[in-house]
């Protein structure tokens, strides 16, 4: 496996960024490192003149980038989403550091395409979008003073990327293919259709016992046959005669 390869499957997404600068600052955080695939999830303000005057000579990855309405299109393909954090979350996720995220992420690179995903400036990522990963990460910075500008953690995660795949350690494992993020949303969709219709959730409030699912099988790193047996057990529970391949 080239380390070509491994860098072309690693995308960055920048989720609803307040600031254009911060863009650009990204975009050229992440060419300095080898990484070209920008994602970018309702920015407020792009294109704009201010973003391509920081992005300097990373231009190119501003013209290439692409712009979505949700996280969800915005990771299409992608096979695990490692979210960045800030600060501790009261979630079940697993937390690591960026240098083990990055590990991580680089040997499933090796085959299938992956992302990271930062939040907004202020607040980051919002516990919805979270809920679309299956890992968190953080920057193990000072205790007593933890703020870090967007376009700065992104060049760290981009270091420990490079660094890791420089490394040359990454030889493609035997693995089962994992699921993809629109295969694992379809799950989820049909898992929350088939718990309201035999009653178990609360169709007035579905979401709250919803998050806590996708948190298990967040955990669980899903492989693309194991979503095809969930989905028949869930279409055989509400329709016994019914039998459908997905």
């Amino acid at each position: 496996m080239s380390s070509n390869t491994i860098f072309d499957h690693i995308r960055i997404v920048l989720c609803q960024t307040s600031h254009p600068g911060n863009i650009g600052s990204a975009a050229r955080a992440m060419k300095t490192m080898g990484l070209k695939h920008l994602y970018l999830v309702k920015p407020d303000i792009f294109p704009d003149a201010h973003a391509t005057a920081l992005a300097t000579g990373a231009a190119d990855l501003l013209e290439s980038a692409i712009v979505t309405e949700t996280l969800s299109e915005a990771l299409t393909g992608c096979a695990f989403t490692i979210g960045l954090s800030a600060r501790k979350r009261n979630l079940s996720h697993q937390l690591i550091n960026a240098r083990e995220a990055a590990l991580e992420a680089c040997k499933i690179a090796t085959q299938q395409p992956v992302a990271f995903v930062f939040g907004t400036e202020m607040s980051g990522l919002s516990n919805a979008e979270l809920d679309c990963c299956q890992l968190l990460a953080m920057i193990p910075a000072n205790p007593e003073y933890t703020s870090l500008n967007l376009a700065a953690a992104v060049q760290v995660l981009c270091y420990e990327l490079r660094m890791t795949i420089l490394a040359g350690k990454l030889d493609a494992e035997e693995r089962s293919e994992l699921a993809t993020n629109e295969a694992i949303e379809g799950f989820y969709t049909h898992l929350e259709e088939t718990l309201l219709k035999i009653g178990y959730i609360n169709p007035r409030a579905p979401k709250k016992l919803m998050e806590r699912i996708r948190r298990i099988y967040a955990r669980a790193r899903l492989e693309k046959e194991e979503v095809n047996l969930l989905r028949g057990i869930l279409t055989l529970s509400v329709n016994p005669k019914k039998h459908t391949k997905y």
